[in-house]
């Protein structure tokens, strides 16, 4: 046999291999997951989860991870919701170590060895038990799957936060931009990939194949994916570009099936019009900083003559914080002028009504100002997820555009507002430092003006 054909024959073999290993272990575990064979009850995730850390041996604990994941996949909400409180209440630090380990560490504080047996024991034995099951074929994605549906049962079960925040360190460092690549995604991407474009879109649905190619084949409009290699042909991100002239104010222009294209090389600015995380399982995991800027430098390279670099962004959360506001009569981020114009937004289609939404520009403009540069979440964040990502990526809140997108989500969501963040790479880096040492909002000298002053507190 040639080495050729033995190099084309050893992914077939150690596939073979892993696929008899696999079987081998089910039957060992009595187990059958529903592809044929006797029906036999389904494992005790726990029990598979303790088995796996205690095997040394590494083809034993690829079968042992590979049958975890399955069974996981195959159990029924009550068992999936029990194995995940099993990981909380039972799949933490070894009490018995971390004792032994502090009591070394106060006999020998100056020891370094004692301290570092210390984080040894302190970590959580389900951070292991997830390292085991990454080493599964399709592990990655199982364990993405797994925290999607970890997520979805957090607020009824607060106690597996302590399971989420496990997922998360180690998701953090599995997914960070450097395992990411960038990739161009046309109208000759293969059709698996597209398919997923359609699904995931979360900004501007996609309505069909005929607005998906007017997104795509035209010649001024651009869309990256940035993928993870061991999510082959799964889009963790991906931003859609439209070429313009200018600086847009709605998304109803770039979104129109019968608008004229133009040439790539008569556009001045690159608008980023849709940015989707596709994957629920990995909701609050930072990819790094810079991603944008990563897309920025590839049109800069491809397309010398831009030289704007904005998005045109959604307010996800500016309605519910407005009416919030409007509620609370002790407010001091809106005056009582402000509550009562506001009024008006209750009326269904106002901003259909030329003299009303005339009447509201001014004030909803002032109010959007202040939820970006004064108001605060929980954490004492920048009220706004999507300001966060583009501030913390290094971009300037640029415009504020009213009655932007009056889709029916839009004027939902945001009453109708949107926003321009501005990518200048000559303060990207300076935008971001200051945001993250400092919190410092970069803002246009425009946006500030819109902030009013501090009003009184409303009379109750």
């Amino acid at each position: 046999m040639s080495k050729s054909d033995q190099t084309q024959r050893r992914p077939a073999f150690l596939g073979d291999l892993l696929e008899s290993l696999t079987e081998r272990g089910r039957r060992l575990l009595g187990w059958r997951d529903g592809t044929g064979g006797e029906a036999v009850n389904a494992p005790d995730l726990e029990e598979l989860g303790e088995s796996l850390l205690s095997r040394r041996g590494e083809a034993s604990g690829v079968v042992l991870a590979r049958a975890l994941l399955a069974a996981f996949e195959a159990a029924d909400p009550a068992a999936r919701l029990a194995f995940l409180q099993a990981l909380a209440d039972r799949f933490g630090p070894d009490a018995k170590a971390v004792k032994q380990a502090l009591a070394a560490l106060q006999k020998s504080p100056e020891a370094p060895e004692a301290a570092e047996a210390l984080h040894i024991a302190s970590e959580p034995r389900r951070q292991e038990l997830m390292r085991r099951l990454n080493l599964a074929p399709g592990g990655t994605a199982g364990l993405v799957r797994i925290r999607e549906e970890l997520l979805g049962l957090m607020r009824q079960h607060p106690g597996l936060r302590r399971v989420d925040s496990d997922f998360s360190h180690l998701f953090s460092s599995w997914f960070n931009r450097g395992f990411l690549s960038l990739r161009a995604i046309d109208w000759n991407t293969p059709a698996s990939i597209l398919e997923k474009i359609i699904r995931y879109e979360a900004v501007h649905a996609i309505r069909n194949w005929d607005d998906l190619r007017n997104r795509l084949q035209p010649t001024d409009r651009h869309c990256y994916g940035f993928f993870h290699p061991q999510l082959v042909d799964e889009p963790l991100i991906f931003v859609e570009v439209a070429l313009t002239r200018e600086m847009p104010d709605n998304v109803g222009e770039l979104l129109d099936l019968q608008r004229e294209p133009i040439r790539a090389e008569e556009a001045t600015t690159a608008v980023f019009y849709s940015i989707s995380n596709t994957q629920k399982g990995l909701a609050g995991v930072s990819f790094g900083n810079f991603l944008i800027k990563q897309v920025v430098e590839e049109l800069k390279a491809e397309l010398p003559n831009i030289r704007s670099f904005v998005t045109l962004s959604p307010v996800p959360g500016f309605a519910a914080w407005l009416t919030s506001e409007r509620k609370d009569t002790k407010s001091e981020l809106l005056s009582e002028d402000q509550r009562l114009a506001f009024a008006a937004l209750d009326q269904p289609g106002w901003h259909e009504d030329e003299a009303i939404a005339a009447q509201l520009k001014a004030p909803l403009l002032a109010a959007a100002a202040t939820y970006f540069l004064r108001a605060k979440d929980k954490s004492h964040r920048v009220q706004d997820p999507v300001a966060r990502f583009h501030l913390g990526n290094g971009a300037r809140l640029e415009r504020l555009n009213y009655l932007g997108d009056i889709s029916a989500n839009g004027l939902k969501q945001s009453h109708g507002l949107m926003v321009n963040y501005l990518y200048d790479l000559s303060q990207i880096e300076a935008n971001h430092e200051a945001f993250a040492e400092r919190a410092h909002i970069a803002a246009s000298d425009k946006v500030k003006a819109s902030v009013p002053a501090a009003p009184s507190p409303a009379r109750s």
